[in-house]
């Protein structure tokens, strides 16, 4: 295969040198051979330096502070391919992958982002949510190339960097766990669609060296937020009862409860409810999740 010159990689990255090597010493390997920018979110180890004597060829942005997900942001303002891939420091894509990815967008011009099926190193099994993916209740057009999403995982997602920059990147409110789920509903909203193709492969090694708790918090809090923000009254009375009623009891909870309702007054300024047909598939994803058994940062 001859390097595909339509697709960049994005990678965000804090305090991880040594899983952010691994990955770009896959990614060196790809057929395609991707232009990589990464956003290194304050690291103290001596990620940037690593990647300059290892990875000369990629690019490191270095804002000097953890930006979460906004780091993404930062990277994406330099990207000069029509695609870009999202993949974490912990994640890379197997060769041919984002070739396919281009393709598909290429044909389909309706298609925002397109989200790969992901396999769980070492044990080389696919994680829990791929089955929810491949068999997503959404309708779609005939036209659609796969199961289409109602949100899609940044971890694992090629993206148009048109429609990604068009719909403002990630928000700057979340930070960080669950943030796909804003950005992906302003797509829709915008008349964009989002797919799963099973033939593309992303592997996750997860990294030890994550803080759980505060991502559960921020996930909780974040999902609240987007709840507030984009559903229409009665859809989001109803999610944020049960998610009230379903989360665990403990002080984790309960903080980032109290931090979600402290954002209301500019929650209430920025409320901008998605269209009914994006309601609509909200909801009947909504009601498919509540019987899935697959990973949320809200769990």
């Amino acid at each position: 295969m001859p390097p595909d010159d339509r697709t960049s990689v994005v990678i965000i990255t804090h305090n991880r040198r040594a899983e952010l090597l691994h990955t770009l010493d896959r990614l060196a390997e790809l057929p395609e051979r991707p232009p990589i920018l990464i956003t290194d979110n304050g690291s103290t180890d001596g990620t940037a330096e690593a990647v300059a004597a290892r990875h000369p060829a990629a690019r490191v942005l270095s804002p000097g502070a953890n930006l979460g997900a906004i780091g993404r942001n930062l990277a994406v303002r330099e990207v000069t391919t029509p695609y870009l891939a999202f993949c974490d420091d912990d994640t890379w894509w197997a060769p041919g992958s984002l070739a396919a990815a281009a393709d598909l967008l290429d044909a389909h011009p309706r298609v925002a982002a397109v989200t790969a099926r992901i396999v769980v190193e070492p044990a080389g099994t696919e994680d829990p949510i791929v089955t929810e993916l491949r068999h997503s209740p959404l309708p779609r057009p005939g036209w659609l190339p796969g199961p289409a999403l109602g949100s899609f995982l940044a971890a694992a997602t090629v993206l148009r960097t048109d429609a990604f920059r068009a719909a403002g990147g990630f928000s700057p409110r979340l930070w960080l766990g669950g943030e796909e789920e804003l950005l992906a509903a302003d797509l829709m909203a915008a008349g964009w669609w989002l797919v799963f193709d099973g033939s593309l492969t992303i592997h996750h090694a997860a990294s030890g060296l994550r803080d759980p708790t505060r991502r559960r918090a921020d996930g909780i809090r974040n999902t609240l937020w987007f709840t507030w923000l984009r559903r229409a009254p009665r859809p989001a009375l109803r999610r944020t009862a049960h998610l009230l009623r379903t989360i665990p009891r403990d002080t984790t909870s309960a903080a980032a409860v109290a931090r979600a309702t402290a954002g209301l007054p500019w929650l209430l300024r920025e409320r901008r409810p998605v269209p009914p047909e994006v309601e609509a598939r909200l909801r009947t994803l909504e009601e498919a999740q509540r019987t899935s058994n697959a990973r949320r940062y809200v769990g």
